[in-house]
């Protein structure tokens, strides 16, 4: 996936209220961006990071600058707007990289499913085979060399591990896809020191027949795909 129109250089001075942070542009202006990120961002928005943001050409936007990457001091990138991981995900799989999740057909996204009024990701089909219902997940916390999820205590998290039990139990392909997007984790783990009741939860999931596949990414200001090296988790 390449950035279209391309990424602009600014430097971090903060995050705040989630969903802003004040950068200084490259001819020294300080403004504010958009941040499409609902996590605690840990380690991807120190001040002083490089940040790497897209220009909406939308009139009606109050910010149309948004943050897409950050590039840290020890010159790791990360991709901290989550909205990309789907695309990211649908991309490799229609390019055939996750070979776990070839021979479909067909590729849908957003639909409905599961007991607690949830929306899988992706789902995929072929009309004779089990369906695949695919929960995508966004990894860019790293922690003493290890990366981790989630960064903070999620119960969307804990739900969509639920729902995705119910699935396997009822003779269809659960997955969760952790997509890591944060070229310095070259491992994942569940965080059972940020929320262990997920970490728990996890555990009971692979014991109940959910397949979780972790990739990582390439990524750099020109483009960001996932590559077809899996991260063991």
């Amino acid at each position: 996936m390449k950035f279209e129109p391309a990424l602009n250089k600014a430097i971090l001075i903060k995050r705040y209220k989630r969903f802003l942070a004040d950068v200084i542009l490259e001819d020294g202006t300080t403004t504010t961006i958009h941040v499409a990120n609902t996590g605690a961002m840990t380690g991807c928005a120190q001040p002083g990071d490089v940040v790497w943001y897209s220009t909406s050409n939308n009139p009606k936007r109050k910010y149309p600058f948004s943050w897409e990457l950050t590039q840290t001091k020890a010159e790791h990138f990360i991709c901290v707007n989550t909205i990309r991981a789907n695309a990211l995900a649908e991309q490799a799989i229609n390019d055939g990289i996750i070979g776990e999740l070839t021979g479909y057909d067909t590729l849908a996204r957003e639909v409905k499913y599961g007991n607690e009024n949830s929306r899988i990701d992706i789902m995929l089909s072929d009309g004779e085979n089990p369906d695949a219902f695919i929960e995508v997940k966004s990894v860019t916390l790293l922690q003493d060399g290890q990366g981790y999820f989630p960064d903070a205590v999620t119960t969307r998290g804990q739900k969509h591990l639920r729902e995705l039990m119910s699935i396997a139990q009822s003779g269809q392909r659960a997955i969760l896809l952790f997509t890591v997007l944060h070229t310095g984790i070259k491992s994942v783990h569940a965080a059972a020191h940020i929320d262990p009741k997920y970490a728990a939860l996890l555990t009971q999931a692979k014991e109940a027949g959910v397949e979780v596949l972790s990739y990582c990414a390439d990524i750099n200001s020109r483009f960001i795909e996932l590559s077809s090296n899996s991260v063991p988790e």
